[in-house]
């Protein structure tokens, strides 16, 4: 009798085990594109060129930001010896190069952004990422790769996950 259970426990064991080894396993795997770019482009001509300008317009800023707090303690040291016309003149000048800060700062944002997407965006990177990609997903046995930047977006996925036909039978067209 024992041996008869072993034999029947043994036998749903193998049925069950081969029906899980028949179904497919769906595998998802995450790509961080932006820490791709940075590690590709780190030693790059453009990127470099970038983190130079940024410095640079990181420096001005730092600079003009330091003359306008200057020019605000002597306006205070001005209002404290209560002399009214110097503290009008600083505070023109307080106004004058907050705006041009503001402008300049703008300026060189809207310029770095513009820089970093043509880096961002090249061709020739983005062919060869997702040629990588689809490469190590097809290696590593994954059904899609998803990117971490973008909400809901496919970077690769296998036609072995696309139902779309099935969809379309079940629909009757």
């Amino acid at each position: 009798m024992r041996l008869r259970k072993c034999f029947i426990l043994a036998f749903f064991g193998l049925i069950f085990s081969s029906s899980l080894f028949a179904q497919q396993i769906t595998r998802f795997g995450v790509v961080d594109t932006a820490k791709i770019y940075q590690a590709y482009f780190r030693n790059s001509a453009p990127i470099r060129n970038y983190e130079s300008k940024k410095a640079e317009f990181q420096r001005e800023i730092a600079k003009r930001t330091e003359e306008i707090q200057k020019l605000k303690q002597q306006k205070v040291d001005m209002r404290s010896s209560q002399n009214e016309s110097a503290v009008l003149k600083l505070d023109a000048d307080i106004i004058k190069k907050t705006d041009a800060l503001t402008e300049y700062t703008n300026a060189k944002n809207i310029e770095l952004e513009s820089m970093k997407n043509n880096l961002q965006n090249s061709d020739s990177f983005y062919k060869k990422l997702y040629s990588v990609i689809e490469h190590v997903a097809e290696n590593e046995g994954y059904s899609m790769i998803l990117s971490l930047q973008q909400n809901n977006a496919i970077l690769w996925y296998s036609s072995s996950v696309d139902v779309t036909d099935k969809v379309i039978s079940e629909l009757g067209l």
